[in-house]
């Protein structure tokens, strides 16, 4: 991918400062914590993140979710976005996610988002998530304009903005005549 350097090294351990929790990439194995993470919070995360993402739904399963993991997984590995875990100490149980993508509107080069469970909002370890992040990705991720959905611009102001050049929907539709040559 493009949107970050070919030498960039992700981390793979993060500790949130002042808890015992800590960020570490999701994978597929994580299936078991995910599912009651995000099924137990899902009315709120789909008021987040429902109208842009079209998640989590209703009816997602065990299995989709762990289809999905195992896409996050296979995302990671080749560098093209990067789902992080929020997990307790003993990684017992997912609290939360921290997502790092490449930019689909105009004016960043990095999009990044982040929730905790049900359980979690309003408490310390929110808060300290919340400082966090923008700290970890000014000092650890090489973008010079990252955007934070939902924090530095609402949502639905981001769904308005126009797309990237380089994602799918901003690219030109393949020619179905095979003599178009666009």
């Amino acid at each position: 991918m493009t949107w970050l350097p070919h030498d960039f090294v992700h981390p793979v351990h993060v500790p949130v400062p002042g808890t015992t929790v800590h960020l570490r990439p999701i994978r597929e194995a994580d299936t078991a914590l995910d599912y009651p993470a995000v099924m137990g919070s899902r009315e709120r995360l789909w008021e987040i993140f429902g109208p842009a993402w079209g998640w989590p739904e209703e009816t997602m399963t065990y299995e989709e979710d762990r289809i999905d993991l195992l896409r996050h997984e296979k995302e990671i590995a080749a560098h093209q976005s990067f789902n992080y875990a929020l997990l307790d100490e003993e990684e017992t149980a997912i609290l939360g996610c921290v997502y790092i993508d490449p930019p689909e509107r105009t004016g960043s080069d990095g999009d990044v988002s982040w929730w905790v469970v049900d359980d979690l909002v309003g408490s310390e370890v929110e808060r300290a998530l919340d400082a966090l992040v923008p700290q970890w990705i000014a000092a650890d991720w090489p973008f010079q304009q990252p955007r934070y959905l939902g924090r530095d611009i609402t949502w639905q102001d981001w769904l308005a903005l126009p797309p990237a050049c380089d994602t799918p929907e901003a690219r030109p539709a393949e020619p179905t005549d095979p003599t178009d040559r666009r």
